[in-house]
């Protein structure tokens, strides 16, 4: 027989934080392409209408997704104002590196939840105790995070490629064999142009940045 209605337990009512935290649930179970108005609306036994009082579309509800995630962003760095930049930017690529496909929602569509504008206002206080001038810090950590994000979705791409050893072996044989006739800068640069693999260059990317956002001043 049927269950009667009032035999059913009461579902949950339907909360915005509680939307988010399932997306979150299903994300790391498989993956963003399944965090859908629709696959949420089955996990919450509820019509995907009512999910558009909370969430408006699915771009905000990966931006709200994103934004969760980011409060894992190691924030409590030790050291000088530079590390503390460099250390968190690294957390941050840390985090959107677990999850490459919300990395690469990150590009076009940035979180706007308290989680990442804790993050903003900590590496604007970083760049205030290097006496960082405010409108150079202010441009420069859309700078820096953007570095950082394109350095997740190109890292995280690649971990998820099945031919990723196999591009990478063909790009270094095409490097390590060009003619030094032809290309002769690249035939004297071969080995440092294959070099820093392991994270040392988007660490240098970092210092290059911070540098130059020290230096130069916005029009």
């Amino acid at each position: 027989m049927p269950t009667s209605r009032r035999e059913r337990p009461a579902k949950p009512a339907l909360t915005r934080a509680g939307i988010i935290a399932t997306a979150v649930e299903v994300l790391r179970a498989e993956g963003l392409e399944k965090v859908t108005m629709r696959r949420l609306a089955q996990e919450l036994d509820t019509g995907a209408a009512s999910l558009y009082v909370y969430v408006r579309n699915t771009a905000e509800l990966h931006a709200a997704v994103l934004d969760e995630l980011l409060g894992e962003v190691d924030l409590t760095v030790a050291g000088d104002w530079r590390a503390r930049v460099t250390g968190i930017l690294e957390s941050y690529t840390a985090v959107l590196l677990r999850y490459p496909s919300l990395a690469r929602s990150a590009l076009v569509s940035w979180p706007t939840g308290e989680h990442f504008l804790t993050v903003v206002e900590s590496l604007l206080a970083a760049l205030d105790d290097g006496l960082v001038p405010a409108g150079q810090a202010a441009w420069g950590v859309d700078l820096l995070l953007l570095h950082a994000t394109a350095t997740a979705v190109e890292h995280g791409t690649r971990r998820e490629s099945l031919d990723r050893d196999d591009e990478w072996e063909a790009l270094s044989t095409a490097v390590q064999g060009v003619s030094p006739e032809r290309f002769p800068h690249l035939a004297s640069l071969r080995t440092e142009m294959l070099s820093g693999a392991g994270g040392g260059r988007m660490t240098w990317g970092f210092d290059v940045l911070i540098n130059g956002i020290v230096h130069t001043s916005v029009p």
